[in-house]
């Protein structure tokens, strides 16, 4: 029974895959499109905020709908095929603002399925949900990769313009449906007794970590302005640039996760996690103190360790300090309290960028910093 329930974990690393092969497609010339309409740091900064934002309205909700009913296929199944219908109609933007809008929608989609997706994975895998969560991310993040490198291929040796690489990037998004078929709902508590919504029932040292996370997700402004910082030091070739830096960052990510998702069943997730927000810092100032291409490189393999071991561990590390019977509840607080953090976050880099790019950079490099002493001291409290 438990391989039966493990395979889960597989295939919907295959949907999230297939997904991402669409996802990255579009996110590797995203900030550049939204520039060639008209925008400017400020909107890059609202259209991520947006896409990293929307979702965490509704993430919580449909996590607690999830709980409520004990069903969670259907939720992860509606998710992505209204990312799916909005990826389509992104290619026909005529301004920004029509970005903005189908982006918003686009991203509506992963709010309906993301926590109950990771709590299918979560209680898939019970004794070893960092290793879950880590080939989920690996998997997620290989397509990461392919999606990001069709997107250099796409752009530099069949010279298609970036309305026509959109529409191509719609595809995969169609075939990540079918595999959710094969998903099997996994056995879970009965819901008689199920209660509403009450943050009260969230365990203290689970109510510590968001708080802690969500601190993060102030630094953690949007992956299009470390696409701009370099575009703004490497003119020549800068999109071509700009898009093989970004296929390093997700071969970072999608190498790490595994590993950082097996040491953290060995050494605990919080240390691991506190490990993490410190990376990032580090890289954040990277940006600020260098500017040739050799160290941009380097730059972006950690910013990729960073997100190898944050996004995998953060949701592991919020599932074993939360109970069965509201698992995705609390994952839902979680990922709308980040979440919705987001928006701010990327819209206050942007305003920084304004004055000096240097000073979204530092702005990101402080708050990683005090990231990471909160959850050491909350890690010696215990």
């Amino acid at each position: 029974m438990g391989n039966k329930k493990a395979k889960n974990v597989v295939v919907l690393g295959i949907v999230s895959f297939l997904n991402d092969v669409s996802s990255e497609i579009i996110s590797a010339i995203l900030p550049m499109f939204i520039i060639s309409l008209g925008g400017d740091s400020v909107v890059v900064g609202l259209i991520g905020g947006v896409r990293d934002s929307i979702p965490s309205i509704f993430k919580v909700f449909f996590g607690y709908l999830s709980d409520r009913f004990g069903k969670r296929k259907i939720f992860v199944f509606v998710g992505y095929f209204l990312s799916t219908i909005f990826k389509l109609l992104l290619p026909f933007s005529k301004t920004w603002e029509y970005v903005a809008v189908f982006s918003g929608f686009e991203r509506i989609g992963k709010g309906i399925r993301e926590a109950p997706r990771d709590a299918i994975i979560a209680e898939s895998m019970p004794k070893e949900r960092g290793k879950a969560f880590g080939i989920h991310r690996a998997l997620d993040t290989f397509g990461a990769v392919l999606g990001s490198m069709t997107a250099f291929i796409l752009i530099y040796y069949l010279v298609l313009d970036f309305k026509s690489i959109l529409l191509i990037a719609s595809l995969p998004a169609f075939f990540s449906l079918i595999p959710l078929f094969f998903v099997k709902e996994v056995e879970k508590a009965n819901t008689k007794n199920f209660k509403p919504i009450n943050l009260k029932l969230l365990a203290k040292p689970l109510k510590q970590f968001i708080l802690i996370s969500t601190v993060f997700a102030l630094a953690n402004f949007s992956y299009m302005f470390y696409i701009l910082k370099v575009q703004e030091h490497l003119s020549e070739f800068a999109v071509e640039i700009s898009i093989i830096l970004y296929v390093i960052f997700n071969i970072s990510y999608a190498i790490f996760s595994i590993p950082f998702g097996i040491l953290s069943d060995k050494i605990g997730k919080g240390k691991v996690i506190a490990f993490g927000y410190l990376i990032f810092s580090l890289t954040a100032l990277g940006f600020v103190l260098f500017k040739s291409l050799k160290v941009f490189f380097v730059l972006f393999v950690f910013y990729g360790v960073a997100y190898a071991i944050l996004n995998t561990n953060q949701r592991a590390y919020v599932s074993d300090l939360s109970p069965n019977e509201i698992k995705a509840t609390a994952l839902g607080v979680f990922q709308t309290a980040t979440g919705l953090i987001a928006l701010p976050s990327s819209l206050i880099a942007g305003f920084l960028w304004k004055i000096s790019s240097n000073l979204t950079f530092i702005y990101g490099c402080v708050l990683g910093l005090v990231s990471c002493i909160l959850m050491i001291q909350m890690l010696r409290g215990k």
